[in-house]
């Protein structure tokens, strides 16, 4: 866990606390269907975290997942985060995870255009 920290016009970084992933037993984003940055991590104890943003805390989670199948292959359990968002395989994914949502709007939005220019019979 990394503390932010801003003295004058200089931004300094402290590593407040440190865990091993294998130590790690759950992520849960607390809420699938909102915009939210926070989320919780649990080890031995339940840790309350909050991300710069919902989309990096997307991010945060499939760096996890990913480093967990590469290295440790154990049964992480990531709940209360949209699925749709955290599968490589995903048709919303890409080399930017971040604009996944811009992505998903644009598609609708062109499907949108497509059917109201077709004639109808």
């Amino acid at each position: 866990m990394v503390k932010h920290l801003q003295v004058d016009r200089e931004e300094k970084y402290e590593i407040v606390e440190k865990w091993f992933l294998k130590d790690l037993e759950m992520i849960d984003g607390k809420e699938a269907d909102t915009d939210n940055p926070y989320f919780d991590m649990h080890f031995h104890k339940v840790y309350n975290l909050e991300a710069y943003s919902c989309a990096s805390k997307y991010t945060f989670a499939r760096t996890l997942n990913k480093l967990n199948e590469t290295y440790l292959k154990k049964d992480l359990k990531i709940v209360n985060f949209d699925d749709t968002y955290l599968n490589d395989d995903s048709i919303w994914s890409s080399n930017n995870r971040d604009c996944l949502v811009l992505m998903r709007i644009c598609f609708y939005a062109s499907n949108l255009l497509c059917l109201s220019l077709c004639p109808l019979s």
